[in-house]
């Protein structure tokens, strides 16, 4: 990671911020970025403890929007100095922030009592509490919503925080009243006057690395930048806490030699792991598998995912849950009534014999993964894939290999031609063509389109009753999902 004073505009980077008052003391909370995954579920975590929250974003998008206005959050649609004229007692800063950013420069000069996202959990949520970090270039959100549903199954009353809203209950966060605070551990930076992964602040007892694969190029310049954010997170872990491994993964494997703390491993691919499955058989309801747990079949679990990496975030999940206390049973009750993360393989309908299937999946390993994961749920049906490379590392010509072969189990392909942002370089973006033109070559139909308004009438014609239209991107991608639906009914 690059250190602040590296950075051109260094001068409005480093400065002094306030010092943050006790939570007690804290009254009005404001977000500025409250509509994103994470910001979103923080804002809800303020409002059930009681605080006063409101916030701001240039945009707004379901499912988070929609619960932001279930809690009767005052969202301000646009960013303005003048939406902080009336002091909140704490502002969070979204790490979508830039120093130039309105909002954040006016906290800045005004010397607003301000903190990034990760500041803000750990100082109001975390506390002393036993963290349970999740971390990982893929998995991390289903490994965590699962974490937290097989808790509260168990009545643990955890608290946690997820950076999407599980179909359980519809919700994304809890304050909880137990002894654990379970969270997603992000590795993107924390905000723009702190360029520390934000899993550096969540003060983690016991942590989870589900696998570590060069992701976020325009933060990280090389793999060994990467690798070196993860054994720095890694270290955290106290001598009396416990890292739990994806052995499978030999990036993850490697930091068992890197720590002084105790270490768990799982796995499917790998000998002599703690926790494993074995007599796995999938069906169009998920996964069913005997547990192993260091060495013993424990028991049938049966796993409503589709999966391979879903298998082993459910291993993640049992592995930490039972050196946690929780019994194999309920640990079976937990996986056995989890539904699931909206706009993870979520099912937004059915039209003309059409299921539209809504995705997250951005990078080139999660888009192959969920591709392959569909082919699994839906054998019989040909599987489309529609993908919109939005995030700033997906936009990056680093990838294009990646997605070309990510997508060889689809029966045919359209993809949104990202535009050309600002921040952008054009030697290092991804060229849409050349992407289309290699899925071509493989015999697989591929056809690109700016945005949902251009991709729509190629789709339409392309579908045909039976299909899957597996949707993907990590945005709203243009309120593709009920366009397509009303289109194809009106068929």
């Amino acid at each position: 990671m690059r250190s602040l004073s590296d950075f051109p505009d260094a001068h409005l980077r480093i400065f002094n911020r306030p010092d943050v008052p006790s939570a007690e003391d804290i009254r009005s909370v404001y977000l500025v970025g409250i509509c994103g995954t994470g910001m979103g579920s923080l804002a809800g975590l303020f409002h059930q403890a009681g605080y006063r929250v409101s916030g701001s974003d240039s945009a707004t998008w379901p499912p988070m929007s929609e619960r932001l206005a279930e809690m009767n959050i005052p969202v301000f649609e646009g960013f303005s100095a003048s939406n902080l004229s009336e002091t909140p007692d704490l502002t969070v800063i979204g790490n979508a922030c830039t120093p130039l950013h309105v909002e954040a420069a006016y906290a800045r000069d005004h010397g607003l009592v301000q903190m990034s996202f990760p500041e803000a959990v750990a100082h109001f949520f975390i506390r002393d509490r036993r963290s349970l970090v999740i971390t990982g270039t893929h998995g991390k959100t289903t490994t965590t919503s699962l974490m937290a549903h097989v808790f509260r199954v168990a009545d643990r009353d955890p608290g946690f925080l997820v950076g999407g809203v599980m179909n359980n209950d519809h919700i994304s966060y809890a304050v909880g009243a137990g002894p654990h605070f379970i969270i997603e551990g992000d590795e993107y930076d924390t905000a723009y006057f702190d360029k520390q992964p934000k899993f550096m602040h969540y003060r983690p007892k016991t942590a989870v690395v589900t696998s570590i694969e060069f992701d976020h190029a325009d933060i990280y310049e090389t793999m060994d930048d990467y690798r070196e954010a993860f054994g720095a997170f890694a270290k955290l872990i106290p001598n009396d806490g416990l890292l739990v491994l994806c052995a499978d993964d030999p990036e993850v494997r490697r930091l068992s030699t890197e720590v002084t703390c105790p270490t768990l491993t799982y796995g499917i691919d790998s000998p002599g792991v703690d926790v494993t499955a074995v007599k796995l058989k999938t069906g169009s309801d998920g996964q069913r598998f005997d547990l192993v747990y260091k060495g013993a079949i424990i028991g049938r679990v049966w796993l409503p995912l589709s999966g391979r990496h879903n298998l082993l975030n459910a291993l993640a999940v049992a592995g930490v849950a039972l050196e946690e206390g929780l019994t194999f049973e309920e640990i079976v009750a937990g996986f056995g009534s989890f539904k699931g993360i909206q706009r993870r393989q979520q099912i937004r309908g059915e039209e003309a014999g059409v299921i539209v299937i809504d995705d997250f999946a951005h990078h080139p390993t999660a888009v192959k993964a969920t591709v392959q994961s569909a082919c699994e749920r839906w054998p019989d049906r040909r599987i489309v894939a529609i993908f919109e490379p939005r995030s700033n590392s997906s936009r990056r010509k680093i990838f294009e290999e990646g997605y070309a072969a990510a997508f060889t189990q689809a029966g045919a392909v359209f993809l949104s031609r990202p535009p050309f942002r600002h921040n952008d370089n054009k030697a290092d973006f991804i060229d849409i063509d050349a992407l289309t033109s290699r899925i071509s070559q493989l015999g697989i139909p591929a056809g690109s389109a700016e945005g949902a308004e251009g991709l729509l009438p190629i789709i339409l014609d392309e579908l045909r009753p039976g299909d899957v239209a597996l949707i993907m991107s990590n945005g709203g991608f243009g309120g593709i999902h009920d366009r397509l639906l009303d289109a194809l009914a009106a068929r």
